[in-house]
């Protein structure tokens, strides 16, 4: 028969301080592998993803497919939360103050993190340090586009015509505190041109006023108006970058406009502080299911290209993006509100 001796803590000649002392580093000692195998065993239950746009939009859409095959490919349900208001910002907080465990993502865009700074000066989060970035799943291209008011076909025949009448041709925009308004100021500043902004509540409530010649021009997401200018309702004068969806619109660059080739990106972000390997878990996730078809040509069909990143590189470009744009403010006078 074998015997176990216990002996008591003043039998070890421990004091109670140093009983303490050892009573913590054993709560520790414990404590650590828990957190190792919570991390090791991620996902072991469902996660949400926030998307700061209302339902039905080209930003829920594309949030939409891309959980869809995070879920297919982790195996846990990815649950699409739409946190709608104030440009995109409130959504975006949620994901902000969220734990960083791998449990709460986001769909960023261009708008909501490298030119919400620019329009707000109270933004509840920093645009790039309350975030670990994940990956970029894509970018679109912007198009100008335009109606009977432009005064010609194509681009050189409109710049022209604008040159000629400063102030007096109409652009619509979606308001002066958004990145199409911000670009298409950059687009005047590159071309010479001066132009009226009139403000719209959305790209199809512009359209009507694009085609029978109330606005003259419009920097939009091809998404919204290629199937207007296929139909040759509309004029499709240049595009930032070639358009899958009009291949057949050549890019500002080909036609004069040099140094106007911004796009439109989304990419997938988490709170600070997420562990690396859940970022590239995540990130690999998404590339193996859009660089191949069928979800390239899902992606390509709403005219995105995917452009799958590692989370340093999509982190390097919300960085870069957003000093541009503060740049690019301050030279034209825009300050934060």
């Amino acid at each position: 028969m074998s015997c176990c001796v216990v002996r008591s803590a003043r039998q070890w000649g421990m004091t109670g301080t140093s009983r303490r002392t050892l009573l913590k580093a054993a709560t520790a000692s414990l404590a650590f592998p828990a957190i190792v195998r919570a991390q090791g065993t991620w996902p072991n239950r469902p996660i949400r993803c926030i998307v700061a746009l209302p339902p039905g939009g080209g930003t829920d859409a594309i949030g939409r497919k891309a959980m869809q095959r995070l879920s297919e490919v982790l195996g846990v349900p990815v649950v699409v939360e739409n946190k709608p208001g104030a440009g995109g910002t409130i959504g975006s907080d949620v994901v902000a103050k969220a734990e960083p465990d791998g449990y709460t993502l986001g769909i960023a865009t261009a708008s909501s993190h490298a030119a919400a700074p620019v329009f707000r000066k109270d933004l509840p989060y920093d645009p790039v340090k309350s975030f670990t970035a994940v990956t970029l799943l894509g970018t679109t291209p912007y198009i100008l586009i335009g109606g009977p008011a432009a005064g010609s076909k194509d681009l050189a025949g409109f710049i022209a015509a604008t040159k000629a009448n400063p102030g007096k041709v109409a652009c619509a925009s979606l308001g002066t505190s958004t990145l199409g308004y911000l670009l298409t100021k950059q687009f005047e500043l590159i071309a010479g041109l001066k132009m009226i902004d009139v403000p719209y509540k959305g790209s199809g409530v512009a359209y009507p006023d694009l085609m029978n010649g109330t606005v003259a021009v419009m920097l939009d997401n091809p998404s919204g108006s290629a199937g207007l200018v296929r139909e040759g309702r509309l004029t499709g004068f240049a595009v930032t970058r070639k358009s899958p969806m009009l291949p057949d619109v050549p890019t500002f660059e080909s036609l004069g406009v040099k140094g106007f080739d911004n796009v439109f990106w989304y990419g997938v972000v988490a709170p600070a502080g997420l562990p690396q390997e859940i970022a590239l878990r995540i990130q690999k996730a998404l590339a193996d299911g859009f660089l191949v078809d069928p979800g390239r040509a899902a992606l390509r069909a709403m005219d995105v290209e995917p452009v799958m990143s590692t989370p340093q590189e999509f982190a390097s470009l919300m960085a870069k993006q957003t000093a541009d744009l503060r740049a690019l403010a301050d030279r034209l006078g825009i300050k934060p509100e």
